[in-house]
């Protein structure tokens, strides 16, 4: 399994429709958002929400059951329709462009401890 970490930048103003996207995820889009996640190998994902000097960030962790770039190549090519509205939503929330970047900003893990 695959862990993949990355940070999205929440546009000014944008807090409030990050809150209301997650309550769609989580509440009347979740058979949608399930079969999502399902098609391209997730496992689970959270979003932690956090506030920095320079504005709000959100933290998506997605545990990938299959390669990440083969989901990312497959996330960014798709055109069904909850996945095209998916990826509308967080363009218009962070200005990343999925379509572009499926994976968000690119990071680098600089730690990785386990007891």
């Amino acid at each position: 399994m695959s862990l993949v970490v990355r940070a999205f930048p929440v546009l000014p103003g944008k807090e409030d429709d990050l809150r209301t996207f997650a309550v769609e995820l989580a509440g009347r889009r979740r058979p949608e958002a399930a079969e999502f996640y399902r098609q391209f190998g997730i496992q689970h994902e959270s979003w932690h929400l956090q506030q920095t000097p320079h504005g709000a960030w959100v933290i998506a962790v997605t545990d990938l059951i299959e390669d990440p770039q083969k989901a990312a190549q497959a996330y960014a090519h798709s055109e069904r329709p909850f996945d095209r509205w998916f990826k509308d939503q967080v363009r218009h929330l962070s200005g990343i462009d999925p379509d572009i970047e499926p994976l968000g900003p690119p990071t680098e893990a600089i730690l990785d401890w386990s007891a």
